[in-house]
């Protein structure tokens, strides 16, 4: 289920080979194999103590599959790579690139799945990486967060999102139950659940998840008063938030945006927010310092041509890449 790094996906414009400055991601992105020694590797000395973006996929649709959607979302991960390819090194060379591979669901094992991306996380964040993980379907969140747990003390969650995706599970989790498993998980413990919803849309969600949510302790903002106030509604609830956690775990769901800019979904968003108010609360986000990972999920590819949602991620990835150089003076 785990299929190490490989560089299958990283090709592009070459400017130069030898001028940093005009370096694109597909030059400076290393192939890792989390299951090999820590001190092997290619440019970089694994062995040093080295800032890095480990960038994980989570080849997966079964929680779509099972939470009735429109499947694809297992070819996001390839999709994604392909969109940040070219994308400029605008930070400095101590920030290193790491393609950590995929794991890939298989057979509907999606707990096992989870499991293991969990398992993967836990040993990105041991040597002191960043983990970006590639969905997937949203249920990608949910392993995320098993392997942000143990190393992340007090962790709040921020979801952007059209949906609250906190439904019951009878019958097992999937791409609409992840944060209902995490606040069961975290009730059976005495801990409480720090989540902020940001971009739920009335449409999408029944009177009964809104009553879940207010009961489970959950907060939200809805697109329709994003889309009026703009991005600058969401900064206290995204401050205060940060101010109540140690740490922060980020997850994106592409559906959260307008299908004018983000159709390739599982579930399209006529009046979803647009791309630049997500940006700059995304931003805000980082801007806390206490981020210790991020996800964007739910791309369903197109097979050819320009693809905006593709592009749409990128941007995303850059901009999330480009905080965490900031916070180290690393920008350029």
């Amino acid at each position: 289920m785990y299929q190490p790094g490989t560089r299958l996906s990283w090709s592009g414009r070459v400017d130069s080979v030898e001028d940093y400055d005009a370096f694109r991601w597909h030059q400076w992105v290393e192939a890792v194999d989390l299951d090999a020694p820590a001190a092997t590797g290619g440019r970089g000395d694994f062995g040093q103590p080295r800032y890095a973006v480990a960038i994980i996929g989570f080849a997966s649709d079964e929680g779509v599959r099972r939470n009735m959607g429109r499947p694809g979302a297992r070819r996001g991960p390839e999709a994604i790579r392909r969109a940040c390819a070219n994308l400029p090194c605008s930070f400095d060379p101590a920030l290193r690139l790491y393609d950590v591979g995929d794991v890939v669901c298989e057979g509907g094992e999606l707990e096992a799945a989870q499991a293991l991306l969990g398992a993967k996380i836990a040993a990105i964040r041991e040597r002191g990486w960043f983990p970006l993980v590639l969905g997937g379907g949203h249920e990608t969140a949910l392993g995320h967060w098993l392997g942000q747990r143990g190393g992340s003390g007090d962790l709040g969650i921020v979801n952007f999102d059209a949906h609250f995706d906190l439904r019951p599970y009878p019958e097992g989790g999937g791409s609409g139950s992840m944060f209902r498993q995490i606040a069961d998980l975290l009730a059976a413990e005495g801990k409480p659940f720090r989540y902020l919803c940001v971009g739920v849309q009335k449409r999408s969600n029944t009177v009964a998840l809104f009553r879940d949510a207010e009961r489970l302790g959950a907060r939200w903002l809805l697109a329709r008063d994003l889309a009026e106030a703009g991005a600058a509604l969401a900064y206290p609830a995204i401050d205060a938030l940060a101010a109540e956690s140690k740490n922060l775990l980020a997850t994106v769901c592409l559906d959260v945006v307008s299908s004018a800019w983000a159709p390739g979904v599982s579930a399209p968003q006529a009046l979803g927010i647009d791309p630049e108010t997500l940006l700059r609360m995304l931003k805000r986000v980082f801007a806390s310092g206490k981020v210790v990972g991020l996800d964007l999920c739910e791309l369903l590819p197109l097979s050819e041509g320009p693809d905006p949602t593709a592009s749409l991620a990128a941007t995303l990835v850059f901009a999330a890449v480009n905080a965490l150089a900031a916070e180290k003076g690393w920008d350029r």
